[in-house]
């Protein structure tokens, strides 16, 4: 699948972030069996290296590339050392829940600092060159919580609600020059971060009457990464087992 974004000389390369675990995990693993060369990004070495060290068990190529995405000049540097990137996935971030007068300033900042500002940044610094070579296709992940009301999710959703509105932004600046820009909005999805229990309860609200897997969320990413999704930009798919539909 990566073939048409790549070149004779070398495959196309995907850089992942917040790849060494749950969702962006998955994705690398995915990307990489797509034929992808998977920048793996994270700030834990020795779980960038057993992501890694998975992907080529099952045949494919990665390297790891350390970053705090949260701090301006780790983007720049991360972007620098991913160096041409096909594809981007804006997986990086964090989720917070609470009452919003518990909030603190210093978590909201850094909350949106990981999940908004850093794609930010990572757009500015690889999407321009993409749009050079005329081909390329960036991927935010955006979340059901930025479609719907969730009592205690006022900055996590405002968060995600920002990707989805930079994800149609983008595409209008970015994709008459070939990069297509697209963002996916998971429901609840079992990642060993979230506490299981509320995962389930949410799923159950559901039409599906259940919580993702990972990898159910990497399928899709893996699509609109591919060729098969050549008509596809400025758009927001949900990946919620219907939440949202009702």
């Amino acid at each position: 699948m990566s073939e048409s974004l790549g070149r004779e000389d070398r495959p196309a390369v995907a850089l992942v972030t917040g790849a060494t675990s749950g969702i962006g995990r998955a994705v690398a693993l995915k990307l990489a069996e797509e034929g992808f060369s998977v920048v793996v990004h994270g700030r834990d070495q020795q779980r960038g290296a057993e992501v890694v060290a998975a992907v080529e068990a099952a045949g494919g190529t990665a390297r790891f590339v350390a970053a705090d995405v949260s701090v301006p000049a780790e983007v720049k540097r991360l972007a620098a050392e991913a160096g041409q990137v096909d594809v981007l996935v804006n997986n990086a971030g964090f989720s917070w829940f609470g009452p919003t007068a518990d909030l603190d300033t210093d978590t909201y900042d850094a909350l949106f600092a990981s999940n908004v500002r850093s794609a930010y940044y990572l757009v500015a610094a690889l999407a321009p060159a993409m749009a050079e070579r005329g081909s390329g296709s960036i991927i935010n992940l955006g979340s059901m919580a930025g479609q719907i009301g969730l009592a205690g999710g006022a900055a996590y959703s405002a968060s995600k609600a920002a990707l989805s509105a930079l994800t149609r932004a983008w595409a209008a600046e970015f994709s008459p020059r070939g990069v297509r820009v697209n963002a996916i909005a998971p429901g609840p999805v079992y990642t060993g971060g979230a506490a299981p229990e509320r995962i389930q309860a949410l799923g159950d609200t559901t039409l599906l009457g259940r919580a993702a897997q990972a990898d159910e969320i990497a399928d899709v990413i893996a699509f609109l990464a591919s060729p098969k999704a050549s008509y596809i930009t400025g758009a927001v798919i949900a990946a919620d087992g219907g939440r949202t539909a009702v």
